[in-house]
């Protein structure tokens, strides 16, 4: 374990190297970097990750994050909110919302039916999905979840469930311009526009 001539200094890298990407020398590099910045810098950067942490809301309708009970997208009368894209996690609204392409509404699962990692239908946000699907007026459920075994079981769940209460509304999923096994944050712009805008059937997949 390399030495430290400040305790300060290495319980700020030890934390920093606990953020997922970040390995010991980049975060030997962003301490330094904090470090040398004034003391009104680094409160900003403080404060801002404190109230992110202690004051955002979780959307009650759609489980994306928002500084109010109901999130900004939700909220927004001008969406079509007869329209659900169901996402595994948030930066995937992210991403869509970056093609600017996409005018309707999100539901985040928080994740996807994995077995292997001990994740079933009752730890991610299933059942709300479907209780919008019965109270609401939906026209079309866009399956974007990522191409992957998980991501497939969870799409085909969903849209078994969606097919007993409702056999009128139309089930989606985008098209496979998103490679298989990647996430849709990783996927580019260009790409993933491509795949909302050509977005095919789901029934038509299982064949």
């Amino acid at each position: 374990m390399q030495e430290y001539s400040s305790k300060l200094l290495e319980n700020a890298i030890n934390q920093i190297a606990k953020l997922p990407g970040i390995g010991r020398k980049t975060a030997v590099r962003l301490a330094l970097y904090l470090l040398r910045q004034s003391s009104e810098e680094v409160s900003l950067f403080t404060e801002s990750i404190a109230n992110m942490k202690n004051n955002i809301f979780y959307c009650s309708k759609c489980h994306n994050v928002s500084d109010s009970p109901s999130c900004e997208i939700c909220s927004n009368p001008h969406r079509n909110s007869s329209q659900i894209c169901v996402v595994q996690d948030i930066r995937d609204v992210i991403a869509i919302e970056n093609t600017q392409v996409y005018k309707g509404v999100y539901h985040v699962l928080g994740g996807v039916i994995s077995p292997l990692q001990g994740i079933g239908i009752a730890d991610i946000n299933i059942g709300s999905l479907l209780s919008r699907i019965d109270m609401e007026e939906i026209g079309e459920v866009i399956l974007a979840l990522p191409a992957t075994t998980e991501g497939d079981t969870t799409a085909y769940y969903i849209s078994q469930h969606i097919r007993k209460r409702n056999q009128n509304i139309q089930i989606s999923v985008i098209a496979r311009g998103v490679s298989v096994g990647n996430d849709l944050e990783n996927t580019d712009e260009i790409t993933l526009t491509r795949s909302i805008l050509n977005r095919v059937d789901f029934d038509s997949t299982l064949k």
